[in-house]
């Protein structure tokens, strides 16, 4: 467990899971970039205090579900996920998402592919799923650090405007609705997005 001291009296502390999702990085074959790629984006993202609980695992599907299950069950109000949701025979990171759901969240996934789209053909490929357990919400996201960014942020112009929505601007108010802590984020890195009468100002 890593806590990241992000100078934010007055918001509610926030614990995230983030789970690296590859056989090789697990075995120490390369070195794993999906866990400080996700850090990093949060960190910059967030004006929340984070604690987070950090996993690197192998292609296993119920190791993954375990893993899941665990996190949730510590407190983990948001966990994301990187790795393991293309065609090939291992990559299972779905399956084991949808396998501990209390509720599927379709909109996720959907929004993941356009973003990827803008990029590359080859993004309906990806099988990307967002579920709820409990008072937690569990996001698969892609491998690559670039692609974890742009689907978080979302894809912004020359100007800085927002072009297309990332995924991000939906997930504080989602955790509102389902429980959890009140999420603040850093608007020069992403818009989140509430109704007027969800909005709070900080303690």
């Amino acid at each position: 467990m890593t806590s990241a001291d992000t100078s934010a009296a007055g918001y509610d502390a926030v614990k995230v899971g983030i789970v690296s999702v590859s056989d090789r990085a697990s075995s120490g074959v390369y070195l794993d970039k999906g866990l400080p790629a996700l850090k990093d984006w949060l960190v910059r993202a967030l004006h929340n205090p984070l604690t987070f609980e950090e996993r690197l695992i192998p292609d296993e599907q119920a190791h993954i579900s375990v893993t899941l299950i665990e996190l949730v069950d510590a407190g983990c109000s948001l966990v994301l996920t990187t790795g393991g949701t293309g065609p090939a025979p291992r990559d299972v990171t779905p399956e084991a998402t949808l396998a501990v759901a209390h509720k599927e969240m379709p909109g996720f996934g959907e929004q993941m592919r356009q973003i990827s789209l803008k990029f590359v053909p080859t993004a309906i490929l990806s099988r990307q799923v967002a579920v709820i357990r409990g008072n937690s919400l569990i996001l698969n996201l892609p491998g690559q650090p670039k692609a974890i960014a742009e689907t978080l942020e979302g894809l912004k112009n020359e100007a800085g405007e927002s072009v297309v929505p990332g995924i991000f601007a939906a997930v504080p108010y989602c955790i509102d609705l389902i429980g959890g802590p009140y999420l603040e984020t850093r608007s020069d890195v992403c818009q989140a997005f509430r109704p007027k009468n969800a909005v709070r100002t900080p303690k």
